[in-house]
């Protein structure tokens, strides 16, 4: 039998440019991500860009920080989706 963790609380902010190089069409780098995160594994985690709320899993890049991907739904609501383009960032809840 699995339990499911609950979520943690997180509170990590930044601001990143929107990148669309690499495994996913659009993402962001999340800095510090490893130190913050106490991990290079995939990590769920939920809060809000721009504002607006969102869920996601923090991918690793192999690089060290971790890749955040943006659906293109999220996308249009937040009017960014440009490469280059500002979005400030709150991580709030780490998920299992």
């Amino acid at each position: 039998m699995t339990t499911t963790k609950p979520a943690q609380p997180l509170d990590h902010a930044f601001t990143a440019p929107i990148e669309k190089d690499g495994a996913f069409p659009t993402y962001l780098t999340v800095p510090d991500s490893a130190a913050v995160l106490g991990t290079r594994r995939p990590v769920k985690v939920s809060g809000t860009i721009d504002g607006h709320p969102f869920s996601a899993t923090l991918m690793p890049s192999g690089q060290g920080p971790h890749w955040l991907p943006l659906r293109a739904a999220l996308c249009t609501l937040i009017g960014k989706d440009q490469a280059g383009a500002e979005v400030a960032v709150r991580l709030e809840r780490r998920h299992g």
